[in-house]
């Protein structure tokens, strides 16, 4: 490219040289010739006018008498009716140009000069014509190249950027190159890579967060079909197998959920539900864990409270506490209920070391870990959380007290006007 744009400049000034210069060339010549036969024309008027007057004053008419005033390329030839022709100057040998006038007497003034005299100032004119088309040419060639790599450089570099983004790296570069054509590009390519980056990032975050989440109800999945291989009574086959299902549901909803907010977070599917329920079924899951641990997990609080949200979201947010209890903490662990203004709060707490001080209200950043975990079981609870309207907080480090707060369901119209009767 950076080729064909020096080459097309080049073309384009040559064509204007060639065409302005020939006509230049061709008006000049024949202005130079034009003046120098003006020339040849004045002087023999004027050395015919100096004869007649000689004639008038019966002064002599001689090539010394008449010398002085013809130049020295010259070459005079004076015809008179009565006398022998005077010649003044040498014969020219090839080309000349000739000027003629014949006076009122009868005489007749003949001038010439060589036709080299203007060749030499058409070559000269010439010269000076061929001198200023190569400084054109030349500037035009500077510039050719300066405007070439002006181009081509750009287009290089938004290439280079469009090879890193097919390569895997979306950083974009905010690079501008002062041409609109071009710094367009490079802002849709630099749009393109924010996509790309936030998309690669929504990716990984997705298969970090199912890796994680789902590890938990695979966990307990496993420990209810162990149930079933270690046990011949029919009963509790069948009992252990109805809780395997609910579990299965539940990990079908864990899915559905990390990719309806691995699409937008802002797609929930909140409901009003029975609270009591999402905490005793996460304590029954548990304790056969707890249990095992030598611990126990139990319930406490104000009954029959009504949350908004969504109660697969709400399970896997209390999942995560509770794990974190039996992995982190020590003792027993409480779920306790209760409200504040038009909110109901779950509180989890444990009898363990809590949280270190330095770490925080950061313990719910990505990454972050106090006891070598992979920190991402609180991010991914709180963003559980606030994907349903609600939030997650840690309410004091030692003893542990996370609490998750949920929008209370508004109770029916009636009930409130029953209510305030009796």
């Amino acid at each position: 490219m950076r080729r064909r744009l020096i080459n097309s400049t080049l073309a384009v000034v040559l064509v204007v040289i060639a065409v302005f210069g020939v006509s230049l060339f061709t008006i000049e010549a024949r202005s130079i010739e034009s003046s120098a036969a003006d020339r040849l024309d004045s002087e023999t008027a004027r050395l015919l006018a100096d004869v007649e007057s000689r004639i008038a004053n019966g002064d002599e008419i001689t090539a010394d008498a008449l010398g002085a005033s013809v130049p020295g390329d010259r070459y005079v030839v004076i015809h008179r009716p009565d006398s022998e022709p005077i010649t003044i100057g040498q014969r020219i040998e090839g080309g000349v140009m000739r000027a003629q006038e014949t006076g009122t007497h009868g005489e007749t003034v003949a001038v010439e000069q060589p036709r080299s005299v203007v060749t030499d100032e058409v070559n000269r004119m010439l010269t000076l014509i061929l001198v200023v088309s190569l400084l054109a040419v030349a500037a035009a060639l500077l510039l050719a190249v300066r405007q070439a790599h002006k181009v081509a450089a750009p287009l290089l570099d938004l290439a280079e950027t469009a090879e890193r983004l097919g390569s895997g790296d979306p950083r974009p570069r905010h690079r501008r190159y002062g041409v609109p054509e071009l710094d367009r590009v490079a802002d849709v390519l630099d749009a393109s890579a924010e996509r790309i980056a936030r998309m690669l990032t929504a990716e990984r975050r997705l298969a970090a967060d199912a890796s994680h989440q789902l590890r938990t109800p695979l966990t307990a999945l496993s420990m209810r079909l162990e149930e079933i291989i270690a046990t011949e009574d029919r009963d509790t086959v069948q009992e252990e197998a109805s809780i395997a299902l609910t579990q299965v549901e539940r990990l079908t909803d864990v899915v559905q959920r990390l990719l309806t907010n691995s699409r937008d977070p802002r797609l929930g599917s909140a409901v009003g539900f029975d609270l009591d329920e999402v905490v005793v079924q996460q304590i029954e899951e548990w304790r056969p864990a707890y249990r095992n641990a030598g611990r126990a997990i139990v319930h406490s609080g104000k009954p029959g409270l009504r949350a908004v949200g969504t109660p697969g979201a709400v399970s896997q947010v209390l999942a995560c506490l509770v794990e974190n209890a039996l992995m982190h903490g020590a003792g027993t662990v409480a779920l306790r209920t209760r409200t504040t203004g038009n909110q109901v709060v779950i509180e989890v707490t444990d009898q363990g070391p809590g949280v270190p001080s330095e770490l925080g209200a950061r313990v719910f950043e990505r990454t972050v870990s106090g006891r070598n975990s992979t920190g991402l079981g609180l991010a991914v609870a709180r963003d559980l959380a606030e994907a349903d309207g609600g939030r997650l907080e840690l309410l004091q480090g030692k003893p542990p007290v996370f609490a998750l707060f949920l929008s209370r369901e508004a109770e029916p119209r009636g009930d409130e006007e029953s209510s305030a009767r009796g």
